[in-house]
């Protein structure tokens, strides 16, 4: 039931939004508040997009931190710390057992939840060590606890090793990638291989494959599709605007854009063939069909796959393979998000950024804050804090973004100019379903599925094994505020660019003219158009307020002999 709607995502909302991301970066040639000088009117988007990334970067390498502890944990010449019960962090535990029946007398445990003889509930050492030994979970965002500080450890070693990763640009970051991006594939096969022997992994591919139709017009699953591209994609959250910032004007980023496209989609099928291969298996050996021991969230990564690996020979070998698999992979997010966050800021003032060490400097004082803004997810309620973070600031504020990068391209800088913009890089025409999309599709994608999403909005929830935690309403106040925080700046700063400039009502129009492009970003007809770089000058300002604008319009040389031999006083440079 998931994949036909991912699939039609893809090709609506995710390929179109992925390469408008891109386009924009490189014919602008420059990344985050800046890249949207492109739209004056909606240049908000840049510090949105900004605010998201950062965001993502401080939950995101907890993840990481999770892989590198299970991987160290899985260098032992014995069975898996979390293959059998008798650990200190086993207090109610079954071996391998999935489900047992509960005593009516015993719920010290679930509070004001009854477990009786005819229900069930997973006792199993692999939900134990993930929620008692790695998390040491407590009871809710209100008791936060103390500082796991082995987990602690690995989020350091995450960030020194992102740090190390990018600090000099993106040539650098870039050969790793070349390692980081390919390597897993050679993992994956052969988890595949291997994982399609166990018994049940056909049913479990079948499950996998099978559309079940009714549930297509379940909203929730359209919705699932919408957040799971834009968020495997890194739309809206401004690290492609970045990357694309790093081409030269005439690199062919739209043959490059749908090569990565395809290749994340296809990755994220293939990977699922690895995950239902071994959820099958699982299902054969309870004796329960596959939906019964589906994970999802954290918990397929950190309790499915891991329970499942113990019963593979070499289990230690096995563990160590996926969970490099998973940190690779991650690194090469964790990559993308922090360039993006580090180019919106050095592209916004690069005279004082570029200079000496100054960037590496500044990458290691956004790797450290990173840090220390994710030290509240390693404690004892850092889960609590981390689904926090995942749910408002990581899901629906993308595709509300999203949609307003369309609105600004496709119909206030015009999707013919932007078109056009894109044949002069290229030196060929793209294909004009993009433009279509641009315009129509994708916007109306973006915004049909976030106000489904929040018209069918549930408050936020944890589920355990003794039932599902509700959030408290200043918990959820706090993420709605985050949300709120970077949505905020995209109809924010539409006061603030009037006030800024000065302008007069009759002026407005002027934040729908693009502003900081030069000679070989212009198209014939585009020179001499009147915009905020030439605008603002005094003297220019008083002819323009004496004569009508069609007039001025067609006078370029009122401005263009002042300008001559004189840099347009906007642009930032060229990128070193």
């Amino acid at each position: 039931a998931f994949l036909i709607p991912y699939l039609i995502c893809v090709v609506v909302g995710g390929i179109p939004l992925f390469y408008l991301e891109v386009a924009v970066g490189q014919f602008m040639g420059i990344a985050g508040l800046n890249a949207w000088k492109i739209c004056p009117l909606l240049q908000g988007i840049g510090i949105s997009t900004t605010i998201i990334v950062f965001f993502l970067n401080c939950y995101y390498n907890v993840i990481l931190a999770w892989a590198f502890y299970y991987f160290f944990s899985s260098f032992t010449t014995g069975d898996l710390p979390w293959a059998k019960c008798g650990h200190e962090w086993n207090k109610y535990c079954v071996d391998f057992v999935n489900v047992r029946n509960i005593d009516c007398n015993n719920t010290e445990k679930f509070g004001n939840l009854t477990y009786c003889s005819n229900q069930t509930l997973k006792l199993d050492p692999t939900t134990e060590f993930w929620e008692n030994k790695a998390l040491g979970i407590s009871e809710g965002i209100h008791d936060m606890g103390v500082v796991k500080w082995d987990i602690c450890l690995c989020l350091l070693f995450a960030w020194i090793v992102v740090y190390l990763c990018i600090c000099k640009g993106i040539k650098s970051s870039g050969k790793v990638m070349y390692v980081t991006a390919t390597s897993p594939y050679i993992f994956m096969t052969i988890l595949l291989i291997r994982n399609s022997l166990l018994d049940g992994a056909g049913e479990g591919v079948r499950f996998y494959v099978t559309p079940v139709w009714e549930k297509m017009a379940n909203m929730e699953v359209w919705v699932d599709a919408g957040t799971q591209i834009f968020f495997s994609y890194s739309i809206s959250i401004g690290a492609l605007t970045a990357l694309g910032s790093y081409n030269k004007f005439k690199d062919n980023s739209y043959r490059d854009a749908i090569l990565f496209a395809c290749t994340n989609s296809g990755t994220s099928i293939f990977a699922g063939f690895i995950i239902f291969t071994i959820l099958g298996n699982m299902a054969y050996e309870q004796g329960v069909t596959v939906d019964k021991v589906a994970e999802s969230g954290p918990g397929l990564a950190f309790i499915a796959y891991p329970k499942a690996v113990t019963k593979l020979p070499g289990a230690p070998i096995w563990s160590c393979i996926f969970f490099l698999m998973v940190i690779l992979l991650g690194l090469d997010s964790q990559f993308v998000g922090v360039e993006g966050v580090v180019t919106a800021v050095v592209d916004q003032w690069p005279g004082y950024l570029r200079k000496g060490y100054r960037r590496e400097v500044f990458i290691g004082c956004i790797c450290i804050l990173n840090f220390f803004v994710g030290i509240p997810m390693v404690m004892n309620g850092g889960m609590y804090v981390f689904q926090l973070f995942d749910y408002y600031s990581g899901s629906r504020i993308i595709l509300f973004v999203g949609a307003f990068e369309c609105i600004a391209i496709a119909w206030i800088y015009g999707i013919q100019r932007f078109y056009d913009n894109i044949q002069m890089m290229l030196g060929f025409k793209i294909n004009p379903y993009m433009m279509i999309c641009w315009t129509v599709m994708a916007p109306a994608f973006c915004m049909a599925i976030f106000i489904m999403s929040t018209i069918n909005y549930s408050e936020l929830t944890y589920g355990r094994p003794s039932g599902d935690y509700i959030y408290p309403q200043w918990a959820i106040a706090i993420g709605w505020s985050m949300a709120a925080f970077a949505a905020v700046f995209i109809p924010g700063m539409v006061p603030f660019q009037i006030w800024r400039y000065g302008l007069k009502p009759s002026e407005y129009y002027l934040l729908l003219k693009p502003q900081g492009l030069k000679e070989h970003q212009l198209r014939p007809q585009d020179h001499g158009e009147i915009n905020l770089d030439n605008f603002r000058d005094s003297s220019l300002r008083y002819r323009a307020n004496n004569v009508p604008i069609h007039n001025l319009e067609a006078q370029p040389n009122l401005y263009e002999k002042r300008d001559a031999g004189r840099e347009n006083p906007s642009f930032i440079g060229e990128r070193l």
